[in-house]
């Protein structure tokens, strides 16, 4: 558990700390393999710490993997005011394009919260934006979001291979198929961990 939680924790009787140290433990262990069971744990732990950042944040990011768009972002904003340290505005505006108001997830990138911003944060709220902006059917405006130098066909790693998906997607909205196909050969390169279907992709273009 990071350091920063386990000082708030210190903040709860013993007791109390030990039973949300161990569900927040559980929901952190299992978000990636049963985000529900782990939405479970992370609500048991607001049962008795509800005024705990770090806990609003599990709850809101386990509700985000169950694609529970409402329940993550109320969660996530009172995490957000209650002082979480976490880089929460890529998700929050995420869960904005979720419920179904992808201008707010836009209007939430030009904030001064989002200029603050870097690296792999900066990113994902791109890709958040390129995808407000195709719900919206501005394709151009989307590939622009996404434009950046960031977009380096030699990076690897998730967040590399989410924003090269999204270029490659976004190319290809546009009509743009064989430069989309390069753009998911890269992203097959880069994803290390198998966690789209750029080869599919590869496939069907190719």
């Amino acid at each position: 558990m990071a350091p920063d939680v386990r000082g708030e924790l210190m903040t709860l009787d013993k007791a109390t700390a030990d039973y949300v140290a161990k569900h927040l433990v559980a929901a952190g262990d299992l978000i990636d393999v049963d985000p529900e069971l782990a939405l479970k744990h992370a609500q048991a732990a607001r049962t008795r710490s509800g005024r705990i950042a770090a806990v609003r944040e599990a709850v809101g990011i386990a509700a985000y993997h169950c694609g529970d768009w409402a329940q993550a972002l109320s969660e996530l904003r009172a995490a957000r005011r209650m002082g979480s340290r976490s880089p929460l505005l890529p998700l929050i505006a995420d869960c904005e394009r979720g419920v179904g108001r992808p201008q707010r997830a836009i209007d939430l990138s030009r904030t001064p919260e989002a200029e603050q911003l870097t690296g792999d944060d900066a990113d994902e709220l791109r890709i958040v934006v390129a995808g407000a902006r195709s719900d919206l059917g501005q394709h151009e405006q989307a590939l622009a979001a996404l434009s950046t130098p960031a977009l380096d066909p030699e990076r690897t790693g998730l967040t590399a291979t989410r924003l090269f998906y999204a270029y490659a997607d976004t190319l290809l909205a546009l009509g743009r198929n064989d430069e989309a196909l390069q753009w998911f050969i890269n992203t097959e390169a880069a994803d290390i961990d198998g966690v789209t279907d750029a080869d599919e992709r590869i496939a069907e273009l190719g």
